[in-house]
């Protein structure tokens, strides 16, 4: 089972992924961080800032990116990584990496193989932080998806295109249909995971994916398969979980080694 912490506030929970990430960095000044994009991430990117730590020998991979936008486009994850996340944290931008970058057409074909290279020639991913959808997704890995799937082009679901409208002026046929996506199997090789997720929109999926089956049907429940997940998420986000008194009383017992 996944420690689950449930925190007053997104700004609380994102301080407290930003220390997990800040230990495993003091470990390993060159660590390996899988980055999540979109607005559930920020608050752990705000505090990591914050803490004004030397991350310029760590290395980064991105989830995801979407296929189809023109180079430079201000909502490729490209652009949002270096604007969220590589800027504000002093990250050296040739050590952080996307998916599928720069490539088009047939030569997208060998996209995936090629990340996933990079990301074993890197030593793999030492912490992934991770989102959830509404739909259950992690990455985008959209309701259906292998739970041994590889990273590889997806189409997305018609509800993650109207999630992600609102960074689009609102209007979901700018959303790109395709997309390059790191797949469950990928994340599942992180030697640790950190799920993320805030507000009562989440939480039938963050119940399915903590207490659920593990099934396709909802993909974050492959989090489960995972011997180090930690799930930080506001008390909104806890609304569906059957043991969330249990999740609060064994987080605030924990011994003090486990501190």
């Amino acid at each position: 089972m996944a420690e689950v912490v449930i925190v007053g506030s997104p700004e609380e929970g994102g301080a407290l992924a930003a220390s997990l990430i800040a230990r495993v960095v003091a470990a390993k000044p060159d660590a390996v961080l899988g980055l999540a994009t979109g607005s559930t991430p920020l608050p752990v990117w705000q505090a990591l800032a914050r803490l004004q730590l030397d991350l310029g020998a760590v290395r980064g991979f991105a989830l995801d990116e979407y296929i189809g936008l023109e180079p430079g486009h201000p909502e490729s994850y490209r652009a949002v990584i270096d604007r969220e996340v590589v800027g504000p944290l002093g990250l050296t931008p040739s050590l952080v990496h996307v998916p599928a970058e720069g490539l088009s057409g047939a030569a997208l074909a060998g996209a995936g193989q090629a990340y996933e290279a990079r990301i074993d020639a890197a030593g793999g991913v030492d912490l992934q932080v991770l989102g959830i959808g509404r739909t259950g997704h992690i990455g985008f890995n959209e309701p259906g998806s292998s739970l041994a799937s590889l990273t590889r082009v997806k189409t997305l679901t018609e509800w993650t295109r109207r999630d992600n409208a609102r960074f689009f002026g609102g209007d979901v046929t700018r959303v790109p249909l395709h997309c390059v996506t790191q797949g469950l199997g990928t994340i599942l090789r992180a030697r640790s995971l950190v799920l993320l997720a805030w507000g009562e929109s989440k939480a039938d999926a963050v119940a399915a994916a903590v207490e659920g089956p593990v099934t396709a049907s909802v993909p974050a429940s492959v989090i489960q398969l995972h011997r180090d997940v930690t799930v930080v998420i506001d008390e909104s986000a806890a609304a569906g979980l059957r043991y969330a008194d249990y999740y609060r009383e064994a987080w605030t017992s924990r011994p003090a080694w486990l501190r």
